[in-house]
């Protein structure tokens, strides 16, 4: 494994666990992490580096890779802003098992997650989380960190604006689009425009 192969994580807990397993599956090693504090339960035995607000983080990463495996999209945007600030060296991870269209565009510090699907000429911004089996069909576009959740589908040319988490299992019918901010509910079926941000949940989706 090259150095340049080498990935220092952001983040050690749930989300962290399927990030490390999508990146040993892809070839990646994973160099070790920074979080508030030092975790007490550490499965993949990866050395601790510090809080990145406290230490060195420029001197420590180096030229190598580094991820955030954070699923609060809020903590997820600031870190990549401190990425940006620093000039760190970010990708997309994409897992072997996620099938991504050659016309599909991905921002970076995006994480395509097992058994996904994103079809042709769809385009997602950076700091995207699409988990577990969810689909985002042709020509749909996400913006920068968003969430969606294990087996939600996003039909074609769905909007979703910066930021907004879309629901396990629930589906954004075609042709809809999702403001920033909002939070769509699991299992909710989304019929039509949401321009208020807030939570949404049902069949079809209301305000609560």
């Amino acid at each position: 494994m090259s150095e340049a192969k080498k990935v220092f994580l952001f983040g050690y807990s749930g989300h962290a666990y399927v990030i490390i397993e999508s990146l040993l599956d892809a070839g990646y090693a994973i160099a070790g992490y920074f979080d508030k504090a030092e975790a007490e339960f550490n499965p993949y035995n990866l050395p601790y580096f510090g809080f990145e607000k406290e230490v060195d983080v420029r001197c420590i990463v180096g030229d190598r890779l580094v991820f955030p495996s954070i699923g609060d999209n809020s903590i997820r945007e600031n870190l990549i802003d401190f990425f940006n600030s620093f000039a760190l060296k970010q990708f997309v991870l994409k897992d072997p098992s996620a099938v991504v269209s050659s016309t599909a565009t991905l921002g970076v510090s995006t994480y395509v997650g097992k058994g996904v699907l994103v079809n042709a000429q769809s385009i997602i911004g950076g700091g995207v989380i699409l988990n577990s089996g969810s689909i985002v069909e042709h020509e749909c576009k996400l913006g920068d960190f968003v969430h969606i959740a294990p087996g939600a589908v996003l039909c074609g040319n769905v909007k979703i604006g910066n930021g907004s988490f879309i629901g396990a299992n629930s589906v954004v019918r075609e042709n809809n689009s999702v403001v920033g901010g909002a939070l769509i509910g699991a299992g909710s079926v989304v019929t039509k425009n949401i321009t208020k941000n807030g939570i949404w949940f049902g069949n079809p989706v209301r305000k609560i």
